[in-house]
């Protein structure tokens, strides 16, 4: 989804809150005291049986026609939908209202690698005694690994997902004198030239306002940048051999102006988008949909393909954006809580309305296999089932990727070192390195061991 992918540039504020809370001495995961003890399905339908009313904090667009689904099931069960703000803005509420001991919703839409700051604070349900470990099964193996540890504790139910992709402009290729997609990143950097040189395009842009993006090229060439072992520990291995191969191939484009490098996901990119100043988008599963808003005028003339691969014939991609809804700990009807959860986020009605209505790009493989989202054709990509090309790129996600449990501020500190340099197009090697140092400074400085 749009919307969840684009939160890369955190506020001050929620920075600083976080490093609060971090310095508080709160209640470690390791620590927690949470009841293990399997709910009984006699305590589940008790509590969907018991007039009872939720908070549900998130930003999605018309949720309400997923919630009332649950409300029509359960009608005991009252919903209110809260949409405090997305990503930073909903995260620095929510840590207030944790943190006053009052005013935190029951459930709250969280992305992926902002959970772990959560658990870190203590402030999650862990899902397990709901049955919450049943579903794995039902998930995309990478997706599910997302929301449960090593442990086997589960803290969210998976809501959506972004594996890369790329997105082109045919006709610009077709002026250049190419019919295909490039399969490799040699390939691509090849192409780039050629179009550039041809028609005066850039083959995508490369904005330094958006470390997701950068990440998830991290994720598909192999990088484990990011460690958490839920206590004291953490790994930083930010400028590794994997991710200085990246930086390096963008670097070599952005020297040689064969990619821009300008701000995402404002009025200036949404017009290069549609005047042609780019001839392609390495993107997420969440952007066909966004783009045909963005750049109506150019319907017929896109087409999606898989990202360009390191090795020729490998089939590998990463994931830009994504989100989960969490039970809060504080929450006085947790297991009505976790039903919410689930249900949105697990009933096939639901889970298709999201995809076809809201345009979330699923993270349950019956939805990805349903024929009613695979089979859609695009007259926008001509005719093309682009939901199904995603579908597939979905499985080929590394299932391995970590994060750290003050995402906030390692994107803020992107923003200053390697997201710096490629707006200002100074050396990004040594942008990585100063990247890879500030956090690992502040990781200490918060008490965490660095591996």
């Amino acid at each position: 989804m749009r919307t969840t992918a684009r939160r890369t540039a955190l506020s001050l504020g929620t920075i600083v809150v976080t490093a609060g809370l971090l310095l508080t001495g709160c209640t470690s995961p390791g620590s927690s005291t949470t009841d293990k003890a399997t709910v009984s399905q006699a305590d589940i339908d008790k509590a969907l049986d018991t007039p009872t009313k939720l908070t549900f904090w998130t930003w999605v667009p018309d949720i309400e026609n997923e919630v009332a689904l649950f409300e029509k099931k359960y009608p005991k069960i009252d919903v209110e939908v809260v949409n405090v703000g997305s990503g930073a803005d909903e995260y620095t509420k929510l840590r207030t209202a944790l943190k006053a001991g009052k005013g935190a919703p029951d459930v709250a839409q969280i992305e992926y690698q902002y959970l772990s700051s959560f658990r870190l604070t203590d402030s999650l349900a862990d899902l397990t005694p709901y049955g919450a470990a049943d579903l794995s099964d039902e998930y995309v193996e990478w997706v599910w690994n997302q929301v449960q540890t090593e442990d086997g504790s589960v803290w969210a139910i998976p809501q959506d997902s972004g594996p890369l992709g790329n997105l082109y402009r045919s006709d610009i290729l077709a002026q250049a004198g190419i019919t295909e997609a490039p399969t490799t990143w040699a390939q691509y950097a090849e192409d780039a030239a050629t179009i550039k040189a041809a028609t005066g395009s850039y083959i995508s842009n490369m904005p330094g306002n958006d470390p997701g993006q950068m990440v998830g090229l991290f994720w598909q060439a192999g990088a484990k940048p990011f460690g958490y072992d839920g206590d004291k520990t953490v790994k930083v291995d930010i400028a590794s051999d994997e991710t200085k191969k990246v930086v390096d191939y963008w670097n070599d484009l952005i020297q040689k102006d064969l990619v821009s490098v300008d701000p995402d996901f404002n009025d200036s990119f949404y017009q290069s988008l549609s005047s042609g100043k780019y001839a392609g988008w390495v993107t997420a599963a969440w952007a066909p949909v966004f783009l045909q808003g963005t750049a109506a005028n150019t319907s017929g003339k896109w087409t999606a393909a898989k990202i360009p691969q390191w090795n020729e014939g490998d089939d590998v991609s990463g994931n830009w954006g994504g989100s989960s809804d969490a039970v809060l700990k504080t929450s006085e009807n947790p297991i009505a809580a976790y039903e919410l959860a689930k249900f949105i986020n697990n009933d096939p009605e639901s889970t298709l309305k999201f995809a076809t209505d809201q345009f979330l790009f699923p993270t349950k493989t019956d939805t990805l296999a349903d024929p009613a989202f695979v089979d859609q054709q695009s007259e926008f990509y001509g005719g093309q089932k682009v939901n199904e090309l995603f579908a597939g790129v979905s499985d080929t996600v590394d299932v391995s990727f970590e994060w750290l449990p003050f995402m906030d501020y390692v994107y803020s500190s992107y923003n200053e070192t390697l997201g710096k340099a490629i707006a200002d197009k100074t050396d990004l090697s040594t942008a990585l390195q100063a990247w890879d140092d500030e956090v690992t400074a502040y990781a200490k400085k918060q008490g965490f061991t660095v591996e």
